[in-house]
């Protein structure tokens, strides 16, 4: 390694995502069976209440003299329930991880750079990526990866309100791992098992570029009390969302059409996005200055960005940003090393625009 810090990033530099991951998609399960029962959501009108803090604008008194508001909450919503006759929930997804060597999509001068300046930073990258893929800190990063799949953080509310997860991992048809997710630490990555470290391996196979280290994922949810229950798929954003619709739900396929005498219809199978699962997957920086007093994993991104805790847990000298200009100083299986392989993976756009 040589000792080379760089100023500045350059005006073009960013990483493809290092991992493909499908989206995944929710099942009925029937007598043991679960491909051909699909959970669906339904777009349906619900009669609700008004429960809306309105403190100090005269409206929620209970005076004569109060202005009266209206009391019911028409509303149409989405939801996505259990068949009647089902057993559980069962979710599946796939994903790889591909040639780490790959990472470095484009890197190109800006205004203010010079070749000489982006080949050094380009070699400078290159000898981290190499040394990083034979580096104890990949293979912890993998296992990290593979805690977050076995304790099926990745479900979200689903696994808030579960009795029992069983989480399986295939390499193709082979059965890799079996865990019983709710045994297992969502905030401490540490006594891996012979099962995490096995996946892991997959995993680390992927990174140095095999194309055939694609892992399946199935979990199989109970939930104490079986019938129609209400199961959780991603959530849409809608910018403008019309008055009186309350949530639209994620989903694949082709809605029914609509039914004005019915007032109920099937939107598509239920999905959690792909991104939601990184999300949780990637949730294994504990690497951050303030790990101590926060006591949990948050997301890897650049600036430590927590959604959850509205706020950003490394500053400018502890961000990826700044790690990426002295790389050749960073050791992979350090730290500070790890925080970098994990942010390398997550992909995305590092350079400093408009100069």
């Amino acid at each position: 390694m040589s000792e080379a810090i760089f100023k500045r990033l350059p005006g073009v530099l960013s990483f493809q995502r290092g991992i493909v991951i499908s989206d995944a998609l929710f099942y009925n399960e029937i007598e043991g069976q679960y491909v051909p029962y699909p959970v669906q959501v339904v777009r349906h009108g619900i009669r609700g209440t008004q429960n809306i803090n309105k403190t100090g604008d005269g409206e929620t008194s209970t005076t004569a003299e109060a202005k009266r508001q209206e009391v019911s909450n028409i509303q149409t919503t989405d939801t996505a329930k259990l068949a009647p006759e089902a057993d559980a929930l069962v979710v599946t997804f796939s994903l790889r991880f591909l040639d780490f060597s790959q990472a470095l999509f484009a890197c190109a001068p800006g205004a203010k750079d010079t070749d000489q300046e982006i080949g050094a930073l380009r070699a400078s990258i290159d000898g981290f990526i190499d040394r990083a893929k034979h580096s104890e800190g990949t293979v912890e990063v993998a296992r990290r990866y593979v805690r977050n799949i076995a304790n099926a953080r990745w479900l979200w509310r689903n696994r808030l309100i579960a009795e029992n997860i069983n989480v399986s991992v295939f390499r193709d048809k082979e059965k890799l791992a079996n865990f019983a997710a709710l045994t297992i630490p969502l905030h401490r990555f540490d006594n891996y098992t012979d099962a995490e470290k096995a996946v892991a391996d997959v995993i680390d196979q992927g990174l140095r570029g095999d194309l055939t280290a694609t892992l399946h994922i199935v979990a199989r949810i109970e939930f104490g009390v079986k019938g129609v229950l209400e199961v959780f798929p991603s959530q849409n954003y809608l910018e403008d969302k019309p008055r009186g619709f309350a949530r639209s739900l994620y989903c694949l396929g082709t809605p029914e059409r609509a039914d004005k005498t019915e007032g109920m219809r099937q939107m598509g199978h239920a999905a959690l996005r792909d991104q939601k699962i990184s999300n949780a997957l990637r949730t294994i920086d504990t690497w951050y200055p303030d790990f101590d007093s926060y006591q949990r994993p948050i997301a890897v991104e650049p600036n430590g960005a927590s959604l959850e805790a509205q706020r950003f847990f490394r500053d400018k000298k502890t961000s990826a940003f700044d790690m990426v200009k002295r790389l050749n100083q960073l050791d992979p299986a350090s730290a500070d090393g790890m925080f970098v392989t994990a942010s390398l993976i997550r992909g995305g756009v590092f350079s400093e625009g408009g100069k």
